[in-house]
């Protein structure tokens, strides 16, 4: 079950076609199905299902997005006649920004190090 509707991303975005409608519609249930493997959402907090639903939008409206130009960085030279783009997102792909995942409480994982005890010793097979 989708955590918006095509209105919601519309009205986030901007009047969608027809054909724009039915595939947002089923990237808005791609993108529930991808939160929902990501965890699990208290659904009676209305701030959570607040967010959840924005960032579902986000999610469509930047896979959607990719259909358009979506430049990061463009460069072009007159001689010897050069030019080059970056794609924000080539492929199209549904993610989730640091944003999304801090309204969600998603971690990202921890990255640490542990500090070993010198001159430990185990007591089974250490003298």
């Amino acid at each position: 079950m989708a955590y918006a509707t095509v209105a919601d991303l519309e009205a986030r975005w901007h009047t969608l076609s027809a054909s724009e409608q039915a595939r947002a519609a089923v990237l808005l249930d791609d993108a529930a199905a991808i939160l929902d493997a990501l965890g699990t959402y208290d659904e009676t907090d209305e701030t959570m299902v607040s967010n959840l639903k924005a960032v579902s939008c986000n999610m469509v409206i930047r896979s959607m997005g990719a259909t358009d130009v979506g430049l990061t960085q463009g460069s072009m030279t007159a001689g010897p006649y050069t030019q080059s783009w970056t794609y924000s997102n080539p492929s199209g792909d549904m993610y989730l920004t640091k944003m999304d995942k801090r309204l969600l409480g998603i971690s990202s994982g921890y990255i640490g190090s542990i500090r070993p005890q010198i001159g430990w010793k185990c007591g089974c097979c250490c003298d």
